[in-house]
């Protein structure tokens, strides 16, 4: 009886030892382990170099992201989906609530400074706009480009999104339309692809797309964008006398501050722990991941940008 108790008692510790030993196995330390994350899709190309360098570097670190629409990317998060997001803005009061009735802070970690562009057709001769301009056009008071150049032989204006719960289509509206619906004739593709051939085959349209799907010159997919499309340059100027007033969305005008639409891009954990996702997290705000950013026209976060030879005058910015 007693060697039979014996015997139960040490099969039980080897039992507790093989599923200790598996909880240990399966947690994700910051340089292992498998998670996903959920990433706005306006900047799935530079993410997809950061995850990719990252597993490059840590072979045992798996990192799916799945790139959805801002509006998805915000779910995943507050449904606990997820516990690493990547946005173009902090959380809301009525979203930290959630977080804060589950005891939990979220970490922000600030890893990239980027642009919202505005594209159109090839054989639009009007491509340079004051900000005013663009107000009026997404407030819906200028609906025909002979409002922007009355010499224009093109019609109605359409306004083209990548997705209506996008975070490029929230920041216009946001930063342009204090919050009002887009005007009746935007127009929402099904992905930024379909979003750049669309303004290629419409004359009349604007598109709006973040920068990083058009600003790195090494990117053949990128390259390939831009040859079927014009880029706006914009000015905060009403009535600007020179095109040397306009700016088009280059890392360095995006970092000067002189191209207007511009918002900040985060890494959001609520993991409780040093986890993989704060592994992550902590690499591409490291100097490797901040020179990804950098190669990828998007302006780093957590480094200086040194500027030289822009508008006869030479410049640092830090953010």
């Amino acid at each position: 009886m007693i060697k039979a108790a014996k015997s139960l008692l040490a099969m039980s510790m080897l039992v507790l030892a093989a599923c200790s030993g598996n909880q240990e196995k399966n947690q994700d330390t910051s340089t292992r382990g498998t998670i996903s994350i959920s990433v706005d899709e306006s900047f799935q190309p530079i993410i997809e170099s950061q995850v990719n360098t990252f597993e490059g570097i840590y072979k045992y670190a798996h990192i799916n992201a799945m790139y959805k629409a801002e509006g998805a990317v915000i779910k995943d998060l507050l449904d606990d989906s997820t516990r690493i997001a990547i946005l173009a803005r902090k959380l809301n009061a009525d979203e930290k609530a959630v977080f804060d009735k589950r005891k939990l802070t979220p970490r922000y970690t600030r890893i990239a400074i980027d642009g919202v562009a505005l594209i159109v057709n090839n054989k639009n001769q009007d491509s340079l706009l004051t900000m005013k301009q663009v107000k009026d056009i997404f407030t819906g008071k200028i609906e025909n480009w002979s409002g922007i150049n009355a010499a224009s032989k093109l019609k109605n204006i359409t306004l083209v999104f990548d997705n209506n719960n996008s975070s490029t289509a929230r920041y216009m509206r946001d930063t342009l339309m204090a919050g009002q619906p887009l005007p009746a004739g935007a127009y929402a593709s099904n992905s930024h692809e379909a979003l750049i051939d669309y303004v290629a085959q419409n004359e009349n349209a604007i598109g709006v797309i973040g920068v990083n799907w058009i600003s790195d010159r090494d990117d053949t997919t990128s390259m390939n964008f831009l040859n079927k499309i014009k880029v706006v340059g914009i000015s905060k100027e009403e009535n600007p006398t020179s095109t040397d007033s306009y700016f088009q969305p280059y890392q360095a005008y995006i970092a000067q501050g002189e191209y207007p639409l511009r918002r900040f891009l985060y890494i959001i954990s609520t993991e409780g722990r040093a986890g993989l996702g704060t592994g992550f997290a902590a690499y591409v705000a490291s100097d490797k991941g901040q020179r990804i950013i950098l190669k990828s026209g998007l302006v780093p976060a957590t480094m200086p940008v040194r500027i030289v030879g822009f508008n006869n005058r030479a410049s640092s910015f830090e953010q």
